[in-house]
């Protein structure tokens, strides 16, 4: 786990720094090509610059975001903004399905909107994979 995401996941809750300790060793694990720091505030994880999926601590919860995650057509995420992301939300550690997580992980490599160029793009959206 990339020493920055650790620091963040040490500040959190007992409960909470399980819930992403897990995602985290999860995500490294599917994606060990993937270049992980914390971006706008929380962990994310990138391919080729792109951002891929990342979790954030919410009020009263913790949040895996896929930033692709609508296009998956899977069960268990939630549209999330007006783009292509897609969530889970987490308020235990027994409510992470990591087999489900396995899946979208998976997913988010072989599907994949180019986030990294949106703003030269004015706000569209291109599919890359």
């Amino acid at each position: 786990m990339h020493t920055d995401t650790l620091t963040y996941n040490q500040k959190l809750s007992v409960e909470e720094m399980a819930i992403c300790n897990l995602l985290a060793e999860e995500i490294d694990k599917a994606l060990p090509k993937a270049e992980n720091k914390i971006w706008h505030a929380h962990p994310v994880w990138f391919l080729d610059g792109n951002p891929i999926v990342g979790y954030s601590k919410l009020k009263d919860c913790v949040r895996l975001l896929f930033w692709s995650g609508q296009s998956f057509d899977e069960p268990g995420l939630q549209n999330e903004g007006k783009f292509k992301a897609a969530e889970a939300r987490y308020k235990s550690f027994e409510e992470v399905d990591t087999k489900a997580l396995k899946g979208w992980l998976k997913k988010s490599k072989n599907i994949q909107w180019d986030y990294k160029n949106i703003v030269k793009r004015r706000g569209v959206l291109e599919r890359l994979k």
